[in-house]
């Protein structure tokens, strides 16, 4: 796919991109399909942030050169989509509500390979019990073998942010390469999702997975100083969007979409008003005579302006059918190619509409963008109008 350009033909790619990742378990392969178009597209982000899930796809982007990045996430999603069982990782074809729900079951009973494994039954009867149901060392090899940390500290691009919450303390933590040296420890502890997995300890302290506090690094991202102009490619894997539910089942699914999608849709609309209003108070501060100007109450307002921009664009994982509510943690090969592909596919038709390419007044603090869903309700509007009778 060609490089979006502007309308004198000339690259428009911005000058700072980061890549924001949200957790959801099996969902994630569909972030892993929207990082190979946009690496095709030559979007390559120079900050990689994520929580659980997220944050191993973003250790993986971050941790190889660019060459290379697309193939070590496929050779992580297709080790950790093996079976566990001895039966072939593709004899389903993953096309059926019965077929999925013997995945995810699989996933509970066995674990995933180079990911999680139940604990043996000797653990359960041994007098320290665990606190976890399944044993995550797997995942350390994984990473070790798939994630150059030696990259990642060195490098000043990009830069990798992972979040998780201190067990001890329950606030949110943000292991940052700017900041921390970066070791797989700090990748799993993002991930490390109670009472499934256990808590990783790290310099004396224990860490649970960020997405018990919140399922997205947005906020961090945007708010870090010194801010910078950014384009943020947002991708979340629980969609806000849904129909009723008609089962229990679906109840479980759409309740887990709400709670999770509630989250990012909240951060989202909280920093554009935040932001918005530091751009009013720059406006105002450019109103005001020099002596008032000068004023300490005027000097510590300035201060909490900003004239950045923000373009916010949003791929959301979208399913066209339910998938249950045992769909992040349904490791078949076959469900996970299909989420990938999807991942490509939106990320393509997002790319070659480019509504960040549109000019921009000094006025707009955050744009947000959400191609799938404008043309989604277009095509909608098209066919209503196109049903109703002239009179």
């Amino acid at each position: 796919m060609q490089k979006p350009q502007s309308q004198t033909g000339s690259l428009a790619r911005p000058d700072k991109i980061a890549l924001v990742l949200q957790g959801g378990g099996a969902l994630g392969s569909y972030q892993a399909g929207v990082y190979e178009a946009l690496s095709q597209a030559g979007y390559l982000p120079d900050w990689v942030a994520g929580i659980s899930i997220g944050g191993i796809n973003a250790a993986i982007i971050a941790g190889n050169p660019p060459e290379t990045r697309v193939a070590q996430l496929r050779a992580f999603w297709e080790q950790i989509t093996g079976s566990a069982t001895g039966w072939p990782a593709g004899s389903l074809d993953g096309t059926s509500a019965l077929q999925q729900k013997a995945a995810a079951q699989s996933a509970l009973l066995f674990g995933q390979p180079g990911f999680f494994a139940p604990r043996k039954v000797l653990e359960w009867i041994s007098p320290r019990k665990p606190v976890s149901y399944y044993d995550t060392s797997a995942l350390k090899t994984t990473l070790e073998r798939l994630v150059d940390f030696d990259r990642i500290n060195a490098a000043t691009e990009p830069r990798l942010s992972v979040g998780a919450v201190n067990v001890r303390t329950g606030r949110f933590s943000y292991f940052d390469s700017t900041k921390t040296a970066i070791r797989a420890e700090h990748i799993m502890a993002s991930g490390a999702l109670p009472p499934g997995f256990p808590a990783v300890e790290i310099d004396g302290e224990h860490y649970w997975d960020g997405g018990i506090v919140s399922n997205t690094p947005l906020a961090y991202v945007l708010d870090q100083l010194p801010r910078r102009s950014r384009l943020i490619f947002q991708v979340d894997v629980f969609q806000a969007h849904g129909h009723v539910p008609t089962t229990l089942e679906q109840v479980s699914e759409r309740e887990k979409d709400i709670r999770f999608a509630s989250r990012t849709r909240m951060n989202t609309d909280i920093f554009a008003y935040k932001h918005e209003v530091r751009h009013a108070i720059n406006e105002l501060i450019e109103l005001l005579p020099p002596d008032l100007a000068a004023t300490p109450e005027a000097k510590r307002l300035y201060k909490m302006g900003c004239v950045t921009q923000m373009d916010i664009v949003q791929l959301i994982y979208r399913p066209l059918m339910p998938q249950g509510y045992q769909k992040d943690y349904e490791f078949s090969r076959a469900t996970m190619t299909q989420r990938w592909g999807q991942g490509h596919g939106d990320a393509q038709v997002t790319l070659e509409a480019a509504p960040w390419l549109a000019p921009k007044t000094k006025e707009v603090g955050v744009r947000v963008f959400d191609v799938w869903h404008d043309l989604h309700a277009a095509k909608q509007l098209a066919a209503t109008e196109s049903e109703t009778p002239v009179r």
